[in-house]
């Protein structure tokens, strides 16, 4: 299962992207193929998006999670960016190659040339809304704890 995220975060006046990367950038990894694409957005260069794709079992997701909240925890954003943060979790359901120049064929969505069970898709979307809701809820009272308190 490949998962996707999308989090958008606004700079604030007179930071950088760059000071942003020094604080984002993760120091422990996943542990499972990992993909993370950072954009500026054109129409506004303070805001910065990105987007990861993660490549893990249903069973090893909610530990990816854990590591990102603890991630952010020891290396907090607040001073660098807004405090609206506009995030998106969902799972590849199908990638699709348009490259090629005149008519493309429809065909059934699939990831990695394997066919996507929209069932299977479906169940797996309230498990990984639940943990996120969790993992959330966590960061959120650890955030709120005497010493990680931003200035």
């Amino acid at each position: 299962m490949i998962t996707v995220a999308i989090v958008t975060r606004k700079l604030r006046e007179g930071k950088t992207y760059e000071d942003f990367r020094k604080a984002w950038y993760h120091t422990i990894g996943f542990g499972t193929p990992s993909k993370l694409y950072t954009m500026i957005n054109c129409a506004d260069p303070r805001e910065i998006i990105v987007i990861g794709f993660v490549e893990t079992e249903l069973d090893q997701y909610l530990a990816g999670l854990e590591i990102d909240v603890k991630e952010r925890l020891n290396n907090p954003l607040d001073d660098i960016i807004e405090p609206v943060i506009e995030r998106k979790f969902g799972i590849l359901v199908s990638e699709d190659d348009f490259s090629a120049a005149g008519f493309i064929a429809y065909r059934s969505p699939c990831v990695c040339g394997n066919k996507t069970d929209l069932n299977e898709i479906s169940g797996n979307l309230a498990e990984i809304a639940q943990m996120i809701a969790q993992v959330s809820a966590e960061r959120d009272r650890k955030k709120k704890e005497p010493g990680n308190v931003p200035p």
